[in-house]
């Protein structure tokens, strides 16, 4: 669910700065980035923007799911290719692996939208469901190679596209009676990657 929409300059600078860098930088959000960004040095572009992006999303989960508590985040942005595609997951916490339905804000800036699968994937025919082990494991399975696979379900709009510029809201962590979670996969680059700016915030409920 879209809850937000970056402006035109901010991401237009998140952008800039992502384009500076020829490999992907993946930053933690915690106690010690806090320390060194903010405390103890001047913050980059970007972790000035996360800041913004942090505060704005949290006023905003206050009132959409008041329960929602900060657990984790990380950040990444530069030029994204696909040496070792990330499979089919739902970003369950590692720390809490009983965790059930958690939520999560995720945002692509500019380029390299995230796809997911569509309705209840529980209710999927067999042969979809093959496929989506494929995407999930990246593994060949009888309906084809995982590459071939993610172009098929796309065509069939099994997945469907998060758009970019947009901060989503989706369920994370695994499985719940109570909840339906997110099953999602980044966007695969063209040869030769593509620059982009990567967000994600993600919540315990209390």
């Amino acid at each position: 669910m879209p809850i937000a929409h970056f402006r035109e300059a901010a991401r237009k600078e998140i952008y800039e700065h992502a384009t500076h860098f020829d490999d992907v930088q993946t930053v933690y959000v915690d106690d010690r980035w806090l320390l060194e960004k903010f405390v103890d040095g001047t913050p980059d572009t970007m972790a000035s923007y996360v800041r913004l992006f942090n505060e704005d999303v949290d006023d905003m989960m206050s009132v959409l799911v008041p329960p929602a508590r900060y657990r984790k985040e990380h950040y990444a942005y530069g030029k994204f290719t696909v040496p070792s595609p990330h499979g089919l997951h739902t970003d369950h916490s590692a720390e809490d692996p009983e965790c059930r339905g958690e939520p999560i804000c995720i945002a692509r800036i500019e380029t390299l939208g995230t796809h997911y699968v569509a309705g209840d994937y529980k209710a999927h025919d067999p042969e979809t469901q093959s496929m989506l082990k494929s995407l999930r494991y990246w593994i060949a399975v009888p309906e084809g190679e995982p590459e071939n696979v993610f172009d098929e379900l796309l065509k069939r709009e099994t997945l469907k596209t998060i758009p970019v510029n947009s901060v989503m809201l989706m369920v994370a962590g695994n499985s719940s009676g109570n909840s339906q979670v997110t099953q999602h996969i980044a966007a695969r680059p063209p040869e030769g990657g593509l620059h982009s700016a990567f967000f994600q915030r993600q919540y315990r409920l209390t």
